[in-house]
C-alpha cells in the first residue's frame, strides 16, 4: 500500500530528536547544543509532533540540557519555549508520563533565576497546577536510583534507554555513566521492580537499588529474582526497527562528541540543516 508522504518523514524527526537526546545526555555537549543557532529552535518544533514518542524524546533531550544550570536562562528565554511546555501539560491528548516531564522541564526553567524561597513557592504552585491538569489519576512521581551492573558504554545505555522507555509509569532517567547508575523518575504507582525487571531482559546488565540507610550511607539492595509484570506502553508506537535504527552511527557520534567538543558541531549543523527542512517550508 502507499504510504503518504508524513508518514515516510516520520522516522527522520524520531531518530534526529533521538540523536539529540543521545548527545544531550552526555554532560560535555550540553553548552554545544544550547548554543547552537539550530538545535533549540528544533527541539521545540519537536514540542508540537503529532507523534507522541518524538515528543517525549524531545523533553527527554531539553531535560538533560537544562541539568545544565549555565543553560537554563538561555532556554527559558528561547522564542516558544515556555508556551510549548504549556502546551504540552495543558493539552488533554498529552500521555500522563509526557505530561509530568514537561512540568519539571518547566519547573528548571522557572526557576533559574530565582531566589530559592522563590523558587520553592513557584514550584509547589506549578505542582499544584500540573496536578490539576493531569487529574486525579496521577500520583506524585518518585525517584528511583538504580546501580546496574555492566552499564558501560553508549552502547549499553541506549538499550537501556530502550528497555525503560518501553515501561508504562517511567517519565524520564539520567545515566551517571561514570558510577554505572541510573536515576529515573517514574509516576508513584508503579513498583521499582519493574524497572529491574526491564533491564535484566536485556540480557547484558542487572540492577540493584541504591538506597540511604538511616545513619545517611547508601546501601546496594537487590531485587528479588521474580520477575514483575511489566506494563508496555501502548499509546506509544514503536521505536524505529533495528535496521532503520541510528544507534550504530549514533555511538560513533557520541563516543567522538564526547572527546572533541568541534565534533558536536559538525554533527549539529546537520541537526539543524534537518530541522530547517522539516519545519520551516
Amino acid at each position: 500500500e502507499k504510504m503518504n508522504s508524513t508518514m515516510s518523514e516520520e522516522p527522520d524527526a524520531l531518530s534526529v530528536v533521538n540523536q539529540l537526546r543521545d548527545l544531550a545526555a552526555d554532560p560535555l555537549n550540553r553548552r554545544a547544543i544550547v548554543q547552537d543557532q539550530g538545535c533549540l529552535p528544533g527541539l521545540i518544533l519537536f514540542l508540537d509532533h503529532p507523534n507522541p514518542p518524538v515528543v517525549h524524546s524531545a523533553l527527554l533531550a531539553l531535560r538533560y540540557l537544562a541539568e545544565c544550570r549555565a543553560n537554563r536562562e538561555k532556554m527559558k528565554s528561547e522564542l516558544g519555549m515556555m508556551l510549548s511546555l504549556q502546551n504540552v501539560i495543558q493539552k488533554t491528548t498529552t500521555p500522563g508520563e509526557t505530561k509530568l516531564l514537561a512540568s519539571e522541564v518547566y519547573d528548571l526553567l522557572q526557576s533559574s533565576n530565582m531566589s530559592d524561597m522563590d523558587n520553592v513557592n513557584e514550584m509547589n504552585y506549578r505542582r499544584r497546577k500540573a496536578q490539576f491538569f493531569l487529574g486525579s489519576t496521577n500520583k506524585r512521581a518518585k525517584t528511583v536510583v538504580l546501580h546496574i551492573d555492566g552499564l558501560d558504554d553508549s552502547s549499553r545505555r541506549n538499550l537501556c534507554e530502550e528497555a525503560l522507555l518501553k515501561i508504562k509509569g517511567v517519565i524520564s532517567f539520567t545515566f551517571q555513566m561514570a558510577v554505572q547508575r541510573c536515576v529515573v523518575r517514574i509516576r508513584s504507582d508503579l513498583k521499582a521492580e519493574a524497572l529491574a525487571t526491564a533491564i535484566a531482559s536485556t540480557k547484558v546488565m542487572k540492577a540493584q537499588q541504591v538506597v540511604k540507610s538511616e545513619s545517611g550511607e547508601e546501601m546496594l539492595v537487590p531485587f528479588q529474582d521474580a520477575p514483575v509484570e511489566v506494563e508496555q506502553n501502548t499509546d506509544l508506537p514503536e521505536y524505529l526497527p533495528e535496521d532503520e535504527s541510528p544507534t550504530k552511527e549514533q555511538d560513533k557520534a557520541v563516543s567522538r562528541v564526547g572527546s572533541h567538543p568541534e565534533g558536536a558541531g559538525s554533527w549539529l549543523s546537520t541537526a539543524a540543516n534537518f530541522l530547517s527542512r522539516s519545519f520551516y517550508w
